[in-house]
């Protein structure tokens, strides 16, 4: 199993205070040239937001983001004139294309907001911006929900590009199938908590909470757990 690691302890970490933030791909002052990006997958950032603090208005061009609540309510703005509440189960998509600003901030004034930024760069450039959110709600145990992809796909949400994002549940002891989808994709997987073990025809490895892994040359992948856990699999073009 050809595949590339990214252990939780050997991710870029950066706190200033009002966040808190890990990032597994090289991202604001974290550059690591080995750690670009996997394919298409740019970014994929863990981030504590303090109580009353968030990100003032910044730009974003040619970027497909993605946005998934962990803890508490990520308060969007953007200058296409939304302004919404994202709270845990709701997914938030963005298509930066060719040209946004917006804001995003924590709408608790005593408690944390955690969440997963995600990047995933688009297969067309300067598309006309777009927002779209789902609520997704809780995740059935031992399955594999996909949430996001390709346009006209039939899914809760899109985005410019032939990449495919699930959450995974998993009980202790019990044992998931994905089936990559692409050609010449790869399939990037997060714990989000418990422990997993990923088997491919040729190998396997073990990942812990907040472990990734990027396996290249698999049609399918078995997800077996240690512990009850949650995850998510992002598939995404290699090229």
């Amino acid at each position: 199993m050809k595949a590339v690691h990214y252990p939780a302890s050997e991710r870029g970490h950066a706190n200033f205070g009002w966040l808190d933030s890990y990032h597994t791909f090289s991202f604001g002052q974290y550059y690591d040239p080995s750690r670009m990006n996997f394919g298409a997958l740019r970014v994929f950032n863990d981030d504590a937001v303090a109580a009353g603090e968030g990100f003032g208005t910044h730009p974003h061009k040619n970027m497909e983001i993605i946005s998934i609540p962990l803890e508490g309510v990520i308060m969007h703005q953007d200058s296409m004139g939304h302004k919404e509440g994202i709270a845990v189960g709701d997914v938030l998509v963005m298509s930066a294309g060719s040209g946004i600003t917006h804001s995003e901030y924590n709408g608790s004034s005593t408690d944390a907001l955690k969440f997963f930024q995600i990047w995933i760069i688009p297969n067309e450039a300067n598309v006309e911006p777009r927002y779209d959110q789902a609520t997704i709600g809780p995740i059935a145990s031992n399955t594999i929900t996909t949430v996001v992809g390709p346009k006209n796909t039939g899914l809760p949400l899109w985005i410019h590009q032939q990449a495919w994002l699930c959450f995974g549940h998993v009980a202790q002891g019990e044992r998931l199938q994905y089936d990559r989808r692409g050609n010449d994709t790869g399939v990037f997987t997060f714990v989000i908590d418990g422990a997993l073990r990923v088997t491919g025809a040729d190998g396997e490895a073990t990942l812990g909470m907040r472990d990734g892994i990027g396996v290249l040359d698999e049609p399918m992948l078995t997800y077996t757990s240690n512990a009850t856990s949650q995850f998510i699999v992002i598939e995404v073009p290699l090229a």
